[in-house]
């Protein structure tokens, strides 16, 4: 048997390969879609699914922490303050700080994206109803027995008469406001955003809808004074300690 005509026939369809290349070769799967780097994705809903939804809700509230999709506390926050917490975190709670510069894994423009269209998407420049709010921070101490007053008049109806949860007036059961464990994973921003801002999905109103009056800026302080002199220096612990 001849097999020099299969050896150059052989021979040939190397060198037809060779100068083709392995892109034509068959069953080699094309190039998939582009992915971008974790820097340049800019996308805002894909940002805060990623970043912020497990905390915040998956739209802005419902969430385990404050809503964010909560007009009047956007218009409280502002961009700047929204911006900053995003940015640096709350240190002693379980907000992150979200900076590269900080340790975290967005870039400011991936930041700036988030804070910017949270104000654009969930913000109402009309939620005030042309009434100045409190401070968004307090820049005074508060007074804890004047606290506990003010959380006699505003709040002990549907949080109890000593804040360990009670019954609203829509049938929502309410925690209790002084548990350690709670304490221990609230900033005092926190808890004084709340009481500025409420939480509506829960039917919590906002600081200009109680029963007798709107709370007062010194009031809101005083309230997270009362409420933060429950913190414990073990919250959660089991046991306690014997001599």
């Amino acid at each position: 048997m001849n097999l020099r005509p299969l050896i150059l026939c052989l021979l040939a369809c190397a060198a037809a390969l060779s100068t083709v290349g392995c892109n034509s070769a068959p069953g080699k799967p094309g190039p998939g879609p582009a992915v971008a780097r974790p820097d340049q994705l800019h996308d805002f809903s894909t940002l805060y699914a990623q970043n912020c939804a497990a905390c915040h809700g998956v739209n802005g509230h419902n969430g385990a922490t404050i809503s964010l999709a909560n007009p009047v506390y956007i218009a409280v926050a502002g961009v700047g303050n929204i911006q900053r917490v995003t940015a640096l975190g709350v240190p002693g709670t379980a907000m992150p700080p979200f900076a590269l510069s900080a340790g975290g894994m967005l870039t400011d423009q991936q930041i700036a994206i988030l804070s910017q269209q949270m104000v654009a998407l969930w913000g109402n420049p009309s939620a005030l109803a042309g009434i100045a709010p409190p401070v968004y921070a307090s820049s005074t101490p508060g007074d804890s027995p004047r606290g506990q007053q003010a959380f006699t008049l505003f709040c002990a109806r549907c949080h109890g008469a000593d804040a360990t949860g009670g019954h609203a007036d829509n049938g929502v059961t309410t925690g209790s406001l002084v548990d350690p464990a709670y304490l221990a994973l609230i900033s005092d921003q926190g808890l004084r955003s709340i009481i500025i801002a409420g939480q509506p999905e829960q039917g919590m109103p906002d600081w200009r809808h109680h029963l007798t009056r709107p709370i007062t800026g010194q009031e809101i302080t005083d309230l997270v004074a009362w409420l933060t002199s429950h913190r414990i220096a073990t919250p959660g612990h089991p046991y306690q300690s014997h001599p």
